[in-house]
């Protein structure tokens, strides 16, 4: 591995002379789940090597200036494990040693997060964390839970079923035949927002419908453009522009390796409102895309990826003691006072809560500031505060947006044996 730091970036290569499919993605979600902002990237592979260039800062727009942290992006990268298998179904639950996990999947409606903290409440499972999305009127979840009497993971096969029985009824509340599926989660561990991806793209989420509120909202944002394009047989190009955020080169890289495409070649441009993004692909059986139909559905399934995690709404913070039943009183207000919870992320440390909640009225459009008001009156005003948006990552100034292709002989193939870290600091 090559490792440099420049004067506004940390610039992260690595080369490995053992490629695989998912590689690239084992290292971008290295680097977003220690929540550095990936600014610009340069991806060239061929054959059985591979070299990928990251310019990363922190969340302030800061290099990384932090021996420790250097030495542990590292050791991630280099000891970053396999994929599990996809699983599949709309509520699956799966034991660990710490926690229980439920899977959820299905039509999204007003106070459905509710309804499903009730029934967890009801069956004395506390919520550790969670995540929740909704896109394209279609909700998805991972949520873990312990038991509260004892505080470890629930075992018993019986109370097991109950739970996901009864939280299947509140997924049929709809009578959406799409929620009716149920199983058990497969042995293994998947990472979380990865495991969101499969579970909203096994549902179909990508598939446009047209209701009431949902154009509003797309009406009043700015959608991700998307052109695919042949070149001499061989690759497929992808251009992708739209607004920039965090992980949103995660979201993209996650779902091309789902649906089982390789990325050769790729770059990344940020500017302070906009990402542009470029990858030439083949599928894994080494064609590219050969289908007016194929090349529709990929174009769907990356404007998911890249909406699916979108900041729609205003966003809500709360932290407080924890307790049983804390989500699902929170929860009820919010359907209470008519708000919708368009995205959720749940947890909690040393007895704390500490929740982040997106939400906009039922039709969509942005809360009545009085609502808040009174929702915060409720909850109280300390526990609960109201954030600034965080769809965009802070950037540095004069950074624009590359345009048009950009691959000739960017980089020659190169042969490494082993890794190599070297640091300058200017």
């Amino acid at each position: 591995m090559f490792q440099q730091l420049t004067m506004s970036f940390q610039l992260v290569e690595q080369v490995d002379s053992v490629n695989k499919h998912g590689i690239l993605l084992e290292v971008v979600q290295v680097l977003t789940d220690m929540n550095l902002v990936i600014t610009k990237a340069y991806i060239t592979s061929d054959g059985g090597w591979f070299m990928d260039v990251f310019n990363v800062v922190d969340n302030d727009g800061n290099k990384i200036r932090d021996k420790e942290v250097i030495d542990c992006i590292q050791r991630r990268i280099e000891t970053s494990a396999g994929f599990v298998s996809s699983r599949r179904g709309s509520v699956g639950v799966m034991p660990s040693e710490e926690h229980t996990s439920i899977e959820l999947a299905g039509t999204d409606r007003p106070g459905l997060l509710s309804e499903v903290c009730a029934v967890l409440a009801d069956l004395h499972c506390n919520v550790v964390n969670a995540e929740v999305w909704t896109h394209n009127a279609r909700a998805a979840a991972v949520v873990h839970v312990t038991d509260y009497s004892t505080g470890c993971a629930i075992r018993d096969p019986k109370r097991l079923s109950t739970i996901k029985e009864l939280l299947c009824n509140v997924l049929k509340g709809s009578d959406d035949l799409k929620t009716a599926k149920t199983m058990l989660s497969a042995p293994g561990v998947m990472h979380r927002e990865r495991r969101l991806h499969q579970i909203m793209f096994a549902d179909r989420d990508y598939e446009r419908v047209d209701r009431a509120g949902l154009r509003a909202v797309e009406e009043g944002s700015s959608r991700p453009q998307v052109t695919l394009l042949n070149i001499e047989k061989e690759y497929t190009v992808i251009t992708m522009r739209s607004k920039d955020r965090p992980k949103l080169l995660f979201d993209i890289v996650c779902t091309l390796t789902d649906m089982q495409y390789v990325v050769f070649h790729g770059m990344v441009n940020t500017g302070r409102m906009e990402a542009y993004q470029e990858f030439y692909i083949r599928h894994v059986d080494g064609l590219p895309i050969s289908s007016e139909a194929e090349r529709v559905r990929v174009i769907q399934c990356l404007e998911a990826a890249i909406e699916r995690r979108a900041s729609e709404g205003l966003e809500l913070e709360l932290c407080t003691e924890d307790r049983l039943g804390l989500l699902s009183d929170i929860t009820r207000i919010f359907r209470e006072n008519s708000l919708c919870i368009k995205r959720a992320l749940i947890s909690t440390k040393g007895g704390k809560a500490k929740d982040t909640f997106y939400v906009t009225d039922v039709t969509g459009n942005p809360v009545d500031p009085k609502i808040i008001d009174s929702v915060r009156q409720q909850i109280g005003q300390t526990a609960l505060q109201v954030k600034h948006s965080s769809s965009l990552a802070r950037k540095p100034p004069h950074q624009e947006t590359t345009k048009g292709y950009f691959f000739g002989n960017l980089f020659k193939a190169r042969a490494f044996q082993n890794f190599k870290l070297i640091r300058s600091y200017s």
